[in-house]
């Protein structure tokens, strides 16, 4: 359910450059701003959520799985707690993406991936996903080349029987600069209660920059579908980008159009 007229949406089937997309953009007036508007849309969520569980056991409910994918200290964390702070954990779950383990590795890629998609009625949130098999596996060449073209088509067929089967696919690219990246690896071992977030290996892949924002330009190409197209998003500035994935997010769930269900009781009828 895409929104044409989002500036941060790929286009399905138009040309795509990473290097047009901004990391920063001045939507907001101030951070207090952005603050604020991520407080009020995080109130819509929460009731919105909450009539999308109250459906869960209708025939025709719908599931939502919002894929978070970016270079490390792109905010896939701090985004999910801007948008869900104020959300009961009912049917939002987190689903974080780390190294496959053995079992996985001896199944399709994809496998892992399809065990925990979203229930009907549930909001899933990846934090990484299957698109990092044609990320750090291309960059990383953990497979070959063919191997790597062929999990685009794989992937858009994926994606298309989850929606087919009543899922809601919300894609955001959390696009920030290499010079804030920077800055936010620094904090890390500067703070003690960030310095266990820290990864000496991603300073690796820091080191492979250009070759990861080529496959990350390639990936939202080539699986930017009219099902389930990507969003890039200015993630310099923290707020401003919870505050911009937040609201697309929200008009999503507004866009889904559910109401409480009618069970059908009404206080008359009991005797409490």
């Amino acid at each position: 359910m895409p929104h044409p007229d989002s500036p941060y949406l790929a286009i399905p089937g138009q040309p795509f450059t990473l290097s047009d997309r901004a990391t920063t953009t001045d939507i907001f007036e101030s951070r207090s701003a952005a603050k604020a508007a991520i407080r009020q849309t995080g109130e819509a969520i929460a009731e919105l959520a909450q009539v999308l569980y109250a459906n869960a056991g209708e025939r025709n409910a719908p599931k939502v799985l919002i894929v978070l994918q970016g270079m490390d200290t792109s905010g896939k964390d701090s985004t999910t707690k801007a948008m869900f702070r104020q959300t009961p954990p009912l049917n939002v779950r987190v689903q974080p993406f780390k190294a496959p383990t053995k079992p996985e590795l001896a199944r399709d890629y994809l496998w892992r991936v399809h065990d925990v998609v979203p229930k009907k009625g549930e909001i899933v949130i990846f934090n990484r996903s299957h698109y990092e098999d044609v990320l750090v596996v291309k960059v990383r060449e953990f497979a070959d080349a063919e191997t790597v073209e062929n999990r685009y088509g794989q992937i858009n067929d994926f994606e298309r029987l989850l929606v087919e089967e009543g899922s809601l696919i919300l894609k955001f690219m959390l696009n920030i600069s290499r010079e804030t990246q920077a800055e936010r690896l620094r904090a890390r071992l500067e703070r003690p209660d960030k310095r266990w977030k820290f990864n000496p290996g991603d300073l690796d892949d820091r080191a492979l920059w250009p070759d990861f924002m080529d496959a990350y330009e390639t990936m939202v190409r080539r699986t930017s579908t009219p099902h389930a197209p990507w969003y890039v998003i200015p993630s310099d500035d923290k707020k401003t980008r919870s505050a911009i994935i937040a609201d697309i997010v929200r008009q999503a769930l507004d866009a889904l159009d559910l109401h409480y269900p009618d069970p059908g009781y009404r206080p008359g009828n009991y005797d409490i």
